[in-house]
């Protein structure tokens, strides 16, 4: 099992908003989404991804994707838009949950934790161990006192010097598991 924690400053927390990119950036979520559990036509059934939703009206809120139990999606745009519109509306889709529930909270409840960051030690030389859980930013990044607090609970992981989007950063650890476990 692999985990992927987004940190999402200002996604909607209900379903108010005209698109995804002005609901706070939840197009971020969307693409993270995409990249933690859809390869070429087939759904990753050991990846989970949580959003921690820090948007108004009513943050924070975690949104839940189990690879496992999702059913009846698509990859593109207007399905996930259409899909986050309704479980921030307070209806279900499966494999797709929403609780209150704070990044510091999540964090606790999880172990073997790899925050992303640029000056974090090379993913290349660390043994990621069994059922790691990545904790990254959106555009904005996690800011300092959230990063500070988890790695209180795990350690700094690069996958390069350069700043990438969150989704690509997601789909290039994808990519190095999957080699270490092929």
């Amino acid at each position: 099992m692999r985990e992927f924690i987004l940190y999402s400053r200002t996604g909607r927390t209900d379903s108010r908003f005209p698109n995804l990119r002005e609901g706070g950036r939840l197009d971020v979520v969307y693409q993270s989404v995409l990249m933690s559990l859809f390869r070429s036509h087939a759904i990753r059934r050991n990846v989970t991804f949580h959003a921690l939703l820090g948007g108004p009206p009513n943050p924070p809120l975690e949104l839940i994707v189990e690879g496992e139990k999702l059913r009846d999606v698509r990859t593109d745009e207007k399905t996930w838009e259409d899909i986050l519109r309704r479980v921030l509306s307070g209806r279900e889709h499966p494999g797709i949950t929403l609780r209150k529930n704070s990044l510091q909270h999540l964090v606790k409840e999880k172990t073997n934790i790899f925050v992303l960051e640029e000056s974090g030690e090379s993913i290349n030389t660390i043994d990621l161990g069994s059922d790691p859980v990545f904790v990254l930013g959106d555009q904005v990044g996690l800011p300092k006192k959230d990063e500070d607090f988890v790695l209180r609970y795990g350690k700094k992981v690069s996958i390069g010097e350069k700043a990438y989007l969150a989704s690509a950063c997601i789909c290039i650890i994808n990519y190095i598991l999957d080699r270490r476990e092929g």
